[in-house]
């Protein structure tokens, strides 16, 4: 089996770890602040706030802006659900704009023709490794007054016009173990706002900014030294990574785009796509649903996966909440059926892509 992500760590990983546990402090202290610093330069933003995982920081990130009941946050249907429930964590309410079929992402056209009276914040989500369109979203919420949220869980350096992703608004990241930087579990807020960066950080500490000197209300949401002594030797080499999966992605599309019924993801003009997954669309004209491609696939030894089967509010506990309100996402609704990612990760060989690339002929040919 050729799996869809691989995890593995090395001697640097290793070595800091081991500094960690003989020092003796393993909760947060320095490597934290030294992989916060790595990470501000890799977004280049002034600051980086760790915190205990990718959902905590979107949580965080909403609670800084102070919304009142009614508030919303409009961001994608398509979607992991963390984001939904990141939302509601934050006593705001969820509203959502339907995406483009050549990004997967929300737009700033469709964002306009779903934004309220009531919309306060913009989460994009930069969907797969491609950021979205932050100039355009950039100016919507310039002209509005709108506040932006970027679910940068995926996207780890991706950029536009050269300008990162994380680097628009408060940027939240995730370092959970499939993403291309992990610590296993934990996160990232970046802002160059320096009055929200030091409320981010009472907050993540029971809302104390010296000890037992409370300010808010605060949380847990701390990371510990250990998680960061793992993604800090990843931040340093996140530039070859990056370039690996790149190359990756270009060989599979080349072996892949002439498949008839399949549909290849593309890298748009102007940004820079990090590759944290390759995702291909099974289109009605392939003569086979996409389950059914996924199966055949399983039957030849390629692992793949279906991010994400349905859009995120289509589940019971979500549909009749006040608190989530769902409109039609005509784009969303079609691609949700459609989507498949294929492995891509900087350990695949030239072999592994070659067999990856006759699986999918194999599967599409079978209807």
């Amino acid at each position: 089996m050729i799996p869809i992500t691989v995890v593995e760590f090395g001697e640097a990983e290793e070595k800091l770890v081991l500094e960690v546990l003989r020092s003796g402090n393993i909760a947060q202290g320095p490597k934290v602040k030294e992989l916060e610093d790595s990470f501000a330069e890799l977004v280049g933003v002034k600051h980086a706030v760790a915190v205990s995982n990718g959902t905590t920081s979107l949580v965080a990130a909403i609670e800084v802006l102070d919304l009142k009941p009614g508030d919303e946050v409009l961001t994608s249907p398509f979607t992991f659900v963390a984001t939904l429930n990141a939302i509601l964590e934050a006593g705001a309410t969820a509203t959502f704009a339907d995406i483009s079929e050549d990004d997967f992402n929300v737009t700033a056209d469709t964002l306009a023709a779903s934004a309220s009276d009531h919309t306060r914040v913009l989460m994009p989500v930069h969907l797969y490794g491609q950021i979205s369109d932050m100039d355009g979203i950039s100016r919507l919420a310039a002209d509005n007054g709108y506040a932006i949220v970027e679910d940068s869980a995926q996207s780890h350096g991706s950029s536009q016009n050269g300008r990162s992703s994380g680097s628009f608004g408060l940027g939240s990241f995730s370092f959970y173990a499939t993403k291309n930087i992990t610590t296993g579990e934990g996160g990232m807020i970046t802002t160059n706002d320096d009055v929200l960066a030091g409320r981010l950080r009472v907050l993540r500490n029971q809302g104390m900014r010296a000890r037992y000197q409370y300010e808010v209300a605060g949380h847990n949401y701390r990371m510990t030294d250990l998680q960061a002594a793992v993604g800090i030797p990843q931040v340093a080499r996140y530039g070859g990574t990056v370039a690996a999966r790149q190359r990756n992605a270009q060989y599979l599309s080349a072996g892949i785009e002439r498949i008839p019924g399949i549909v290849v993801p593309r890298q748009l003009s102007g940004r820079s796509h990090v590759w944290h997954q390759y995702t291909i669309r099974v289109t009605p004209s392939a003569g086979i649903s996409r389950d059914e491609f996924v199966t055949k696939l399983d039957e030849q030894g390629i692992g793949a996966g279906i991010y994400y089967p349905k859009l995120v509010f289509d589940y019971d506990t979500y549909r009749n909440r006040a608190d989530v309100r769902i409109g039609a996402y005509p784009v969303a609704e079609r691609i949700v059926k459609e989507v498949v990612s294929l492995p891509v990760h900087q350990n695949l060989s030239t072999g592994d892509m070659d067999r990856i690339i006759e699986a999918v002929a194999r599967a599409a040919s079978t209807n």
